[in-house]
């Protein structure tokens, strides 16, 4: 087990009506915010509007700024961070899900910079400060409502990047999974592949002796497995309590938790950011057509880690005395998963062009090979890709 230090600062505020205390939580910080969304579902269901009058009524105004679509543009980063720093606001509180926060996040290490905030993405600069940023979490997904993480999408190249500095974890967080009733299922099932992704990125590691962390990533990943049919195949979108399981998984899959003592992979999300980038998908579907091709790949890396996998995640069984068949049947069952949930499991799943391979391959290792498990270079990744073909 690596030596470690473990700090999350943000406050959870989980549960039943929970959105009705953010004014309060604010005006401990600030009493004039920029309020960022995506004027969506979060306007149409009424949900906005309750966290307004939350705020209003804690003497806290806000300046407005909606449109944030699925991989989070820089374009509006720009608006926002204009925004903060032409109406002196000193705080960003997101309403909505990972790409609202992700652009918040942009917005507050933007809104205390002189050049321009892709410069942090780009590797330029390295985020040391930045405006507290809050969330009232309605997508459980991305984790970010208590992580260090925010990927933007450049619409430039298109090029996506991540920054992750202590500066963009969020102060609080609200979470009530009321809020998630009303999301549709393919949004739900690309939460899922997200939240899996984030625990198997620490899961898959070569070092030794992290038994507790191990166990903790098994169940994790068992639960949101099975919350996740009862959600999407088993009826229960109004499922108060698998709903809420699922919120929780969302922000325990990313707070690092599960990642203590270990080093993780990390090179499925490169490899994914460049799908979404160029495709313009969703992050969990890309996800779900990247990480099985990403096992496959590594069949003979560690076999007996995957077989592992296999056997705790997908409970494949003592009859499969060979390794090798038992981590080819776990990916058999992994796969059959997200087809259930209505997930894309390949390219021609999602009716991606594979001429962009090799471009998306060479974009992939911008910054040098990716990936801790196992070094991926672009005809590594290139590979991966063409496992994920059909």
């Amino acid at each position: 087990m690596q030596n470690f230090e473990y700090y999350n600062r943000t406050k959870i505020i989980f549960g039943k009506g929970t959105e009705e205390r953010t004014g309060s939580e604010t005006a401990r910080y600030s009493k004039r915010v920029l309020l960022h969304h995506s004027g969506g579902s979060v306007v149409r269901t009424g949900y906005l509007d309750k966290v307004k009058e939350s705020l209003k009524a804690a003497g806290v105004s806000w300046v407005e700024l909606d449109g944030v679509k699925p991989n989070p543009r820089l374009s509006l980063v720009h608006q926002g961070v204009e925004i903060c720093k032409r109406e002196k606001l000193d705080f960003v509180l997101a309403v909505g899900g990972g790409s609202v926060i992700d652009s918040a996040k942009a917005i507050a290490i933007g809104a205390l910079y002189d050049g321009d905030v892709w410069d942090f993405y780009d590797r330029k600069k390295t985020a040391v400060e930045a405006l507290p940023v809050a969330t009232v979490l309605t997508i459980p997904a991305a984790g970010s409502e208590s992580s260090i993480s925010s990927v933007i999408t450049n619409e430039a190249g298109p090029w996506k990047r991540a920054v992750d500095e202590e500066c963009l974890r969020p102060v609080f967080s609200i979470l009530n999974p009321e809020a998630t009733f009303t999301l549709p299922a393919f949004q739900t099932a690309c939460g899922v592949a997200d939240m899996l992704a984030h625990i198997m990125e620490r899961y898959f590691t070569k070092e030794s002796h992290v038994e507790l962390t191990d166990e903790l990533c098994e169940g994790a990943m068992r639960a949101i497995i099975r919350n996740a049919r009862r959600v999407i195949t088993g009826g229960g979108a109004l499922d108060y309590d698998a709903r809420a399981e699922l919120m929780w998984a969302g922000s325990i899959a990313h707070n690092n938790l599960l990642g203590t003592g270990r080093i993780g992979d990390w090179g499925s999300h490169m490899i994914e950011h460049e799908i979404s980038a160029v495709f313009d998908i969703a992050h969990g579907a890309g996800l779900a057509i990247v990480f099985p091709a990403w096992i496959a790949y590594n069949l003979k890396e560690d076999t007996p880690r995957l077989a592992r996998f296999a056997a705790k995640v997908w409970g494949v069984d003592g009859a499969f005395y060979d390794y090798e068949q038992a981590v080819l049947e776990g990916i058999f069952r992994m796969k059959n998963f997200f087809k259930s949930i209505g997930l894309p499991v390949s390219f021609e799943d999602a009716k991606l062009d594979s001429a962009k391979i090799p471009l998306m391959a060479e974009q992939a290792v911008k910054f040098g090979p990716v990936g801790n498990y196992r070094k991926l270079y672009a005809q590594d990744i290139e590979a991966i890709y063409r496992l994920a073909l059909k």
